[in-house]
């Protein structure tokens, strides 16, 4: 309900999507810029036909030395072992609680537990890098925080909480969003915990905390604060390409070169570089999300949230 708008997400025609092929492409023009991991989301990136193929295509692209994917697991359970043997080794799983009915109802009639089929089918054929995303909304799911991290724990999934982003139709989220201290300060009643020095890691934005004593010490939760740390832009390494052939430099910006269009017009691998190069330049040194004005219109759904 926070990223898909309730009437849906027009559909695009094919034509109007990178190939596989040209995804391919581009993947191989960012590696020879130094890129070294990928990540698939979407939407749903398990719907698009073909994926398990582009994983391997990913995966044997010289210079790339992981390929993880973002999924809701509805269909993981089928793909999972085409996934792993394609070279795909990171899950991120979008699940913001394990009660069946509140979960049905944030995602409009999702099924928690094909979802947790889904995770454990791929534990089963070797997964072992899985976390677990959930956006904390004080009226959906606000107290649900510290069973979420029990059932992570118990699974052997790392949990990680992402404050919800006024992004396109998330703006209307904005008064029930809880920042990664309000969601410490709840799981830390029943599992006391301490934040951990922040790393230089290339992996990605989250700072992790650690349960200090009881039964779970030791266990770490993961946050990811795009609007209360004031400092989250400044080691940031990631850029974006949508479905449709756009490079984002920022997610919260909406600002887009047309990889698609050039790739159409006969661009050559070397003129991909230097239109990569331009966004890269003009890459914001800080989002403007906290500037109700100057954040993006476009929707997660449509921009690969």
């Amino acid at each position: 309900t926070y990223c898909m708008p309730a009437e849906g997400w027009p559909l695009i025609e094919r034509t109007g999507l990178l190939s596989l092929e040209e995804l391919a492409r581009v993947i191989r023009v960012f590696a020879g810029l130094g890129v070294e991991r990928v990540r698939l989301t979407g939407g749903e990136p398990l719907v698009r036909r073909g994926v398990v193929d582009l994983v391997r295509e990913i995966a044997q692209t010289p210079g790339i030395q992981q390929v993880a994917m973002t999924t809701n697991a509805h269909l993981l359970a089928r793909h999972a072992q085409g996934l792993w043997d394609a070279g795909l080794r990171g899950l991120n799983v979008s699940l913001d609680t394990f009660d069946p009915e509140r979960f049905a109802t944030i995602t409009r009639g999702g099924d928690v537990a094909k979802v947790i089929e889904g995770i454990q089918a791929a534990q089963a054929v070797g997964f072992t890098d899985i976390k677990i995303n959930a956006v904390a909304l004080d009226r959906l799911n606000g107290d649900d925080a510290p069973a979420l991290v029990e059932g992570c724990w118990a699974n052997g999934w790392l949990p990680r909480f992402i404050e919800v982003m006024p992004i396109g139709s998330l703006v209307e989220q904005r008064r029930d969003r809880l920042t990664s201290e309000q969601v410490f300060d709840r799981i830390s009643r029943v599992h006391p915990l301490r934040w951990l020095e922040r790393t230089n890691t290339p992996n990605g934005p989250a700072r992790y905390a650690v349960v200090t004593e009881g039964p779970e010490a030791g266990q770490r939760v993961g946050f990811i604060s795009p609007m209360s740390d004031h400092g989250f832009c400044s080691t940031c390494n990631r850029v974006r390409l949508t479905a449709r052939g756009g490079f984002r430099p920022c997610l919260a910006d909406d600002h887009e070169v047309s990889l698609l269009q050039a790739i159409r017009d006969g661009a050559t691998d070397e003129s991909l570089a230097g239109l990569i190069r331009q966004g890269l330049a003009g890459k914001l040194e800080a989002h403007h999300l906290r500037t109700p004005t100057r954040a993006p219109v476009s929707t997660m759904t449509g921009i690969g949230g």
